[in-house]
């Protein structure tokens, strides 16, 4: 089925909440509109033909809800842990098609109800990318830890299994404004590791959290005042004094906060971001940016203050804001407007004055009463190298020189034929989606979502894009899953789809890759997919 010059494969992992929420789980109404799934035998298997990449699918159901995911591990009649298989060879460019492979299922998938906090709202690698971490509409935090190679197992390095899991916020209540503060994660984002513990920021509407991931495998006993049961002993009984020892126990992994910040955004946080400095941390909500210190939680310094003396004169909010991932003191922002402020913190405390103003000039001949929504910007990341930033808007990826403020470098369409829908896509809301877009390890390329559960994957060098789906709806046995392709009008060809058959409530918003590996995780709404490239 292969051809002979496919010399590398890319496995895909789906993991799946599958029944209702444990006690913990805040009660709500089941959301309908997510189709059951339709069982699918062990074995099956998809393939994709491309030049020198095989991608293999892997599709894992991750259990009875989100709270209970550590039981995974140790009950195997329940699930399976997927099987990833150690890449080799260098960081490979993704410019030319690829091929995709379902070559197992985990479990037998059974008609399963969706339930609305199950939904992924993020995702993030951390610094080495042996952690991912996602966070859901219900305020928990999963952990997926990559496996280390195995000598038996000469190619199980690249396993991702269920590492922690806790719930990092719960639903609030602002009595002062009568405002509900719903628990869903908004950002998550890792601190570099600097002993064996790790840490990451969490954050919802209006709280972050700074959480310690941490392992015991030892526990104390002998204690002179308590028994092995942890009860008091009566102190005129203790007759000599003994010295308490560490006894081997079972690997437990810890989650424990450690720095609360709060009661700083008057607004909806939507971005945070770890400086460089490793000391400091920025966060952003629609009209302010935030400097915090991860060791006060008490105060925070305003950098960025853009609410208007009268806010019936308000014209733009901020959506998005990052650190430089060299310089401690330079950080930039995006705004409804279609705007980049790059600030300097070097010059003044409070940054109201930029240091670097990013714009596109607009064509007068393609200007549309939509014109303001689909150009503001809903994500905006540094390049590795820091000299590059990418902005995604509602239907196109830029890339901006950081040296060059007039127009952006390079322009990649995302679904440009969506253009003629967008007024029904304004009257059911989804325009107003927030798509997030990220780089490779090397730069070189780019990926982002779309609507159908495509997302797409834009090859800088190349200028060659690829269009793929996250589905598992293709089950026949050794089946080739080609790369999607949208018909808009016309005669439509067999293996395309018309753009009135897409599915605007399977979306995928949120997308992570790697840091150095060809490894990528996308999130469609209860759905991870995990793709990882690797030799044959």
């Amino acid at each position: 089925m292969c051809r002979a010059e496919l010399t590398e494969t890319i496995e895909f992992y789906l993991y799946l909440p599958s029944k209702a929420p444990d006690q913990n789980f805040p009660a709500g109404p089941i959301v309908n509109q997510y189709p059951s799934l339709m069982p699918i035998s062990v074995g099956s298997s998809l393939a994709i033909h491309t030049a020198n990449i095989v991608w293999k699918f892997v599709l894992y159901d991750i259990g009875a809800s989100m709270a209970t995911l550590t039981g995974l591990q140790s009950d195997p009649s329940r699930s399976i842990g997927p099987t990833f298989k150690k890449p080799c060879g260098p960081h490979k460019s993704h410019d030319t098609q690829r091929v995709w492979k379902l070559l197992d299922m985990k479990e037998r998938l059974a008609k399963i109800i969706f339930i609305g906090a199950d939904i992924i709202s993020t995702v993030e690698f951390n610094c080495s990318g042996d952690l991912l971490a996602t966070g859901d509409k219900g305020g928990r935090v999963v952990i997926f830890q990559r496996e280390q190679e195995n000598k038996g197992r000469p190619h199980s390095r690249g396993e991702y299994n269920v590492y922690s899991t806790f719930q990092s916020h719960e639903p609030e209540f602002d009595y002062l404004k009568s405002l509900e503060i719903e628990e869903k994660i908004n950002k998550i984002r890792w601190l570099p590791q600097q002993n064996a513990a790790n840490f990451l920021l969490s954050t919802n509407d209006k709280t972050i959290k700074l959480w310690k991931i941490s392992e015991r495998d030892k526990r104390v006993e002998g204690y002179n005042l308590k028994d092995d049961d942890g009860r008091m002993r009566d102190p005129f009984r203790i007759t000599s004094l003994r010295v308490p020892i560490l006894k081997p126990m079972d690997l437990m992994v810890e989650a424990s906060p450690r720095r609360i910040f709060a009661n700083a955004h008057t607004y909806h946080i939507n971005s945070i971001s770890v400086n460089s400095d490793h000391e400091t941390y920025l966060s952003a909500d629609d009209l302010r940016v935030n400097l915090w210190h991860l060791e006060i939680t008490d105060r925070s310094f305003n950098i960025v203050d853009i609410k208007p003396a009268n806010m019936e004169e308000l014209t733009e909010v901020i959506t998005a804001a990052e650190f430089h991932p060299h310089h401690c003191n330079v950080f930039v922002y995006s705004s409804s407007k279609g705007t980049i402020r790059l600030c300097d913190m070097r010059d003044a405390a409070l940054c109201d004055r930029h240091s670097k103003f990013f714009e596109e000039p607009e064509d007068p001949s393609s200007r549309s009463f939509f014109s303001e929504i689909i150009s503001s910007i809903s994500d905006v990341k540094f390049s590795h190298s820091g000299r590059y930033m990418m902005t995604r808007d509602y239907l196109s990826v830029k890339v901006w020189d950081l040296n060059m403020e007039s127009r952006p470098v390079e322009t990649y369409q995302v679904h440009e034929y969506l253009r003629s829908k967008l007024c029904s896509l304004y009257e059911n809301d989804c325009i107003f989606d927030k798509f997030e877009c990220c780089w490779n390890g090397s730069d070189s390329a780019i990926m982002t979502g779309s609507y159908n559960n495509f997302f797409r994957m834009f090859d800088r060098n190349t200028r060659r894009d690829i269009t793929l789906e996250a589905s598992r709806e293709s089950s026949k046995p050794r089946a080739i899953l080609k790369p999607r392709k949208v018909c808009t009008g016309g005669k439509r060809k067999k293996d395309e789809i018309n753009v009135d058959s897409l599915d605007f409530n399977k979306k995928i918003l949120h997308t992570a890759w790697h840091p150095t590996d060809n490894i990528i995780t996308v999130a469609a709404t209860n759905n991870l997919y995990i793709f990882q490239d690797k030799v044959n």
